[in-house]
């Protein structure tokens, strides 16, 4: 990471009564993890890698004419004649033809893309613009004392729509924040972190994560069903919920556990000099600016609704006139990007941080250069999802673990707690939630249909293991940035010890999610997200 601690230093794992002292093992445990996943190549390389294996086994597994039954309906879409699916081997001049011929296609028609990208052109512009961070700091600055640790948990989750602008902006303001009402900082740099990475799915907004993830989950089920598609809205209403869920769970944590174990603040702790330190207050510009722009989306939220809301909108679906499966939801990444442009340019007018057109181009081009390592690692993952698809590893890896999952008698709604947790443990050493995605989708997607499940409740179910351990992981990559602030307040501060901190927000919201997953999907039995079904039938 290049921000560890001096080795010269005293190490607090060695301190009487530390964290780390009184929880050995289960530091210890970490430390192994974190040796491991700094084994692992970097993720685009892991890609690489991965295609390179795909190419190889599935050149033995065709030698040897490894096949499966085929689960699908007779005649549906995709089958065999002899009701078999077969390994394709890429190692032969037409698997070399296939990868050459389709090399830039996969590429350039990977679903998460397109969709993540224009999407982000418009949080660019209202992030460039200013109008995220003066909303974040009046929401945060403006909050009761009573209310301030519940407000700094939502705007860590809400600050997710704008990428890194949670990391760097929320989480040293809330150790700030903290400070200035005499409690630790670091319980206030705790509920920021625990809110903008433990609650990274949850969200009252679709964001840039939705369209990714949605579009690995539609590559992976249409290995079962060609023409299933997963659009980027499917699991709004399990997390909008969360989102509420998160915030007191957040709370709880930090005014119950994590401050009363961090004791007393002692400033001589600390590594910088606090009687200097200040938060930048909103001021009267930036919230005539915040008016400004609430009215823009006030407008735009009218005009949206004037298409969708009527029985005859033209964005609603004009065979069934329902909203499912209509325009609307198709291009909810169109919306995405509009609701942050206009909002962020009409405050940028206001403001002056956007004065001309190439400004605007200018916040557009900055938020896609930010894009560069995403881009390179998407042409990768690309090839290791299409060359998943034409071996037909991914649907016979599916059908043998789906056999063995019913050979078991573990096809009920058990099987997503233990979904939950695997999810959550490779999370412990791959962190980028869509190499993460796109490495296990294409496996655990088909195979979870097979046993009855939809891949919207897959995908949620996932997104709650992607989450909650992201706050215990070395391997995410704002860890180094988090502890470089923390250790600004305590000396000597290790990742033991910001791990220690962070621990019980990962096992209470693990636990508090899980249980509220199954009460929303099996026990009420509502639906994650708009049109999204709970069972899969062919």
């Amino acid at each position: 990471m290049g921000l560890n601690k001096d080795e010269s230093a005293p190490s607090p794992l060695n301190s009487p009564g530390s964290p780390e002292k009184q929880s050995g093992w289960f530091v210890s445990f970490l430390n192994v993890v974190e040796r491991l996943g700094n084994l692992l190549p970097h993720p685009i390389t892991l890609f690489a890698t991965f295609c390179m294996a795909v190419i190889v086994i599935s050149g033995i597994a065709g030698y040897f004419e490894l096949t499966v039954v085929d689960p699908r309906p007779v005649g549906s879409s995709g089958r065999g004649e002899d009701g078999l699916i077969h390994v394709v081997s890429l190692m032969n001049g037409e698997g070399l033809r296939m990868i050459v011929s389709n090399l830039v296609t996969n590429f350039t028609g990977f679903t998460p893309l397109g969709t993540v990208l224009v999407a982000l052109l418009g949080v660019g512009i209202a992030e460039r613009s200013g109008m995220l961070s003066a909303a974040m700091r009046l929401l945060v600055m403006g909050a009761s004392k009573r209310l301030v640790t519940l407000t700094i948990v939502f705007a860590g989750i809400v600050s997710n729509t704008a990428s890194e602008l949670g990391y760097v902006v929320l989480i040293p303001m809330a150790a700030l924040i903290f400070h200035s009402l005499g409690r630790h900082p670091l319980a206030g740099l705790a509920a920021a972190f625990a809110g903008v990475s433990g609650g990274y799915s949850a969200n009252l907004l679709l964001g840039t994560v939705d369209p990714l993830l949605s579009g690995i989950t539609e590559a992976a089920a249409q290995m079962i069903d060609p023409d299933y598609l997963v659009g980027p809205e499917v699991n709004w209403y399990f997390m909008f919920v969360s989102t509420f869920l998160i915030t007191g769970l957040g709370a709880l944590v930090t005014e119950k556990i994590v401050e009363p174990k961090l004791g007393k603040y002692d400033p001589a702790e600390a590594n910088i000099d606090l009687t200097n330190q200040s938060m930048d207050k909103v001021t009267q510009l930036e919230k005539q600016g915040l008016k400004a722009a609430g009215v823009s989306i006030l407008i735009l939220s009218v005009l949206l609704a004037l298409t969708v809301v009527p029985e005859n909108g033209p964005l609603r679906n004009p065979e069934t006139g329902l909203i499912s499966g209509s325009p609307f939801l198709k291009g909810i990444v169109a919306f995405i990007f509009i609701c942050f442009a206009i909002p962020g340019l009409v405050y940028g007018k206001v403001v002056g941080t956007m004065k001309r057109d190439k400004d605007v181009i200018d916040a557009m081009s900055n938020s896609m250069s930010s894009m560069g390592m995403y881009i390179v690692l998407v042409f990768f993952a690309s090839q290791f999802v299409a060359f998943f698809k034409w071996t037909n590893l991914g649907a016979v890896l599916a059908v043998s673990g789906a056999d063995a999952l019913n050979a078991i008698g573990l096809t009920g709604p058990l099987v997503f707690v233990l979904f939950i947790m695997m999810c959550g443990v490779i999370n412990l050493m791959l962190g980028s939630a869509s190499a993460q995605w796109a490495v296990t989708a294409p496996i655990f997607v088909p195979m979870l249909m097979l046993v009855g499940y939809a891949p919207e409740t897959i995908q949620a179910a996932y997104r709650i293991g992607d989450s909650v351990t992201n706050l215990i992981t070395p391997m995410m990559s704002y860890f180094g940035l988090i502890l470089a602030v923390a250790s600004q307040y305590k000396k000597n501060l290790g990742i033991g010890t910001l791990i220690a901190t962070m621990l019980p927000y990962s096992i209470v919201f693990f636990i508090g999610w899980t249980c509220f997953f199954f009460l929303w999907v099996f026990v009420l039995g509502l639906p994650v997200g708009p049109g999204a079904a709970t069972y899969y039938t062919p």
